[in-house]
């Protein structure tokens, strides 16, 4: 195995071409925001990485078609949360809190993880493999200490790439709590048609309307009719009621399936791809979004749990209580399917 670390040195405004062989090039550039970006390129497309920016997959583009959803940044910003730069394919949301906070929770959308400054950055090579590592040590005195260890590994000649997590309680005594969404964020494509291993009637519609959503007459009737129906979305054909947002939630996927496919048919033979462990994931979320700024089809977003937030979590015992020094790992395969 080859590694390779990196530095803040090897990344300017300037593009550097930072490594390349017969199956992979990686190149490094910052943005005019300041942050520092890699492009990890194999015979089929393209990743781009924000190394030290919580590990964000910035970008993902296979066989010229693009898998991020449609939104209103042109470059990843600075900020304390994922809300300052929602323009990315996929980020870590969590640790000890995810998704959208609920009445009685006091945290910020998705967590203290998705843009934390990471601590190291590297890139390991292996058996037509390339993955890029990254590692962030977060501490409070009188609070909680972990280790988080994302990583990204591109295959060759392949549209489909892994993301993986492992999480480690580096405290001597006391356990932490831990919530955690591989949110990917991918394009909407028109009458596209979605299928999974798991059957329709084990989806639920969102029962409650978070915060940042505010409905408008029209959609609470359409989204009333839907919920009465008891029906799964799996045909993107009706976008003038996609706003705001759709939403379901899976039931318990670890009792249905050891390991969850969905997919998504976008034409000419591709589709869109996840599959994850329904041991390490019991929960998948369908988010559906539709407007002139936003266009997003999150048609399967593994998690531990809703992203109901911290209390609904709890409440519902999918709250991960991780033992001092134990450790948990995560992997998600997604991708063009071709």
């Amino acid at each position: 195995m080859k590694k390779f670390n990196l530095s803040h040195d090897m990344f300017s405004k300037a593009e550097f071409e930072l490594y390349k062989d017969d199956d992979f090039k990686v190149t490094t550039f910052t943005y005019p925001s300041g942050i520092e970006a890699m492009k990890v390129e194999n015979s089929r497309g393209y990743l781009t990485l924000l190394p030290f920016h919580g590990l964000i997959i910035w970008d993902a583009i296979f066989d010229g078609v693009s898998l991020k959803m449609k939104d209103m940044f042109k470059q990843p910003l600075l900020g304390p949360g994922i809300a300052d730069t929602y323009g990315c394919f996929q980020f870590t949301s969590g640790l000890l809190a995810n998704g959208t906070p609920g009445p009685e929770d006091d945290y910020q959308l998705h967590g203290e993880f998705p843009t934390s400054d990471m601590d190291h950055s590297y890139i390991t090579l292996e058996d037509g493999e390339m993955t890029v590592h990254s590692d962030y040590e977060y501490v409070k005195g009188f609070g909680y200490h972990y280790l988080a260890e994302p990583s990204v590994t591109m295959h060759k000649g392949s549209g489909l790439f892994d993301i993986r997590l492992k999480v480690t309680n580096l405290s001597n005594y006391q356990p932490m709590p831990l919530q955690y969404l591989c949110h990917m964020n991918y394009a909407y494509v028109d009458n596209a048609k979605m299928s999974s291993n798991i059957p329709d009637e084990d989806f639920q519609l969102r029962q409650t309307i978070p915060s940042h959503v505010h409905p408008t007459p029209e959609w609470t009737k359409y989204n009333d009719a839907l919920k009465a129906s008891g029906k799964l979305i799996n045909q993107l054909d009706d976008p003038d009621h996609y706003d705001p947002e759709i939403v379901f939630f899976s039931k318990d996927l670890s009792q249905i399936t050891p390991e969850a496919e969905f997919r998504v048919d976008i034409g000419d033979g591709k589709n869109f791809l996840t599959k994850f462990d329904t041991s390490e994931f019991p929960i998948a979320t369908r988010w559906i979004l539709y407007n002139a700024d936003q266009q997003v089809n999150a048609f399967a977003i593994p998690g531990t749990s809703t992203p109901e937030g911290f209390t609904a979590a709890k409440k519902a015992g999918t709250l991960i209580s991780l033992k001092a020094q134990e450790s948990r790992s995560f992997k998600v395969t997604t991708g063009l399917e071709n």
